[in-house]
C-alpha cells in the first residue's frame, strides 16, 4: 500500500500543480508506474473544475461559471496537455519531416497551427459544456459529466503509450518526462479509474458508453498518423490525444442531452 501511495504522489506531481509531499521520489521507474493513476487525476481535476463551476454558478450565470471551470482546469494540471496539444499542431502543421516536426514541437513558442487549435478547442468545450449544463436538470449528474471526461481522456491518451513506441532517439531532446514502459499494474488502473465513471453514467443511460466509438477511432487515427510522419509518440502527442478526446466526449454528451 505504500508504494502504491508513492506512485499516486509522482502521479500527481507530474500530472497537475497540487503540492505534494517534498520527499516524493520522482524517478524514471515510477513515473512509469504513475500511469495507472493517470484517469485516476481526471477524476480529481474533473471534481476540481466542477466545484468551481458550482461555486461561480451561485454568483454569475452558467457561461461566466464555464469559462472558471475550464480556467480551473488548466490552473491545476499547469496546461500540460494543452501545452502539448499547441506543439503538436504546431509541429505536424509546419513540419514535413520527422526531423522537422520533432524540432518544431521541441520549441517552447507557440506559433499559428498552435493558436489557432486552441481557440477552436476552448471554444467547442465552451460550448458542449454551456449546452450539457442547460439541458441537464441534476446537478448531480454534471458532477459525473466533469470526471468521466477528464478519466476517459487520459484513458485515451495512455492507450498510445500501451502500444507504440517513443519517438524521439535522444533522450536528453525530452522536454517533458513522460512514461515509456508499462506492465500489467498500469494497463489495469488505467481501465479501472478510465471507465468506472463511464459505468456510473450508463446505469442512467446505456446510450453514454457509445462515446467509447469515438475514443476508440481517435486512438486508432492517432497512433497510425503519429507513427506514419515521426514513427511514434511523444509527449505533446499524448497532450494533443488527451485534449481532443476531452472535446470529443463533451460533444458526445452534450448531443445526447438534446434527445433525452
Amino acid at each position: 500500500m505504500k508504494e502504491q501511495i508513492k506512485i499516486f504522489w509522482v502521479a500527481l506531481m507530474f500530472y497537475t500543480r497540487i503540492p505534494c509531499p517534498k520527499h516524493t521520489e520522482h524517478t524514471p521507474e515510477y513515473l512509469n508506474k504513475a500511469t495507472r493513476f493517470f484517469p485516476l487525476i481526471g477524476w480529481i481535476v474533473g471534481s476540481i473544475s466542477f466545484v468551481v463551476f458550482w461555486l461561480s454558478y451561485q454568483v454569475f450565470d452558467e457561461n461566466i461559471a464555464v469559462v472558471f471551470s475550464l480556467s480551473a482546469g488548466v490552473l491545476v494540471t499547469g496546461a500540460f496537455h494543452e501545452d502539448g496539444f499547441a506543439d503538436t499542431f504546431d509541429g505536424f502543421g509546419g513540419g514535413w519531416t520527422k526531423t522537422k516536426i520533432l524540432e518544431i514541437m521541441k520549441d517552447s513558442r507557440i506559433g499559428t497551427y498552435g493558436v489557432i487549435a486552441l481557440i477552436f478547442l476552448f471554444l467547442l468545450k465552451f460550448l458542449a459544456l454551456q449546452s450539457i449544463f442547460t439541458k441537464a436538470n441534476n446537478i448531480w449528474l454534471v458532477l459525473l459529466v466533469f470526471v468521466a471526461y477528464h478519466s476517459l481522456a487520459r484513458m485515451t491518451a495512455a492507450n498510445i503509450i500501451f502500444v507504440s513506441q517513443y519517438a524521439r532517439d535522444d533522450e536528453k531532446s525530452k522536454v517533458k518526462p513522460i512514461a515509456q514502459s508499462y506492465g500489467n499494474a498500469e494497463i489495469i488502473g488505467v481501465y479501472v479509474f478510465g471507465l468506472f465513471p463511464l459505468a456510473i453514467l450508463s446505469l442512467i443511460n446505456v446510450v453514454f458508453v457509445a462515446v467509447l466509438i469515438l475514443l476508440v477511432g481517435l486512438f486508432a487515427f492517432a497512433k497510425r498518423y503519429f507513427e506514419k510522419w515521426i514513427g511514434g509518440y511523444t509527449g505533446d502527442c499524448l497532450g494533443a490525444v488527451e485534449q481532443i478526446a476531452e472535446c470529443l466526449c463533451l460533444l458526445f454528451f452534450a448531443s445526447i442531452w438534446r434527445f433525452m
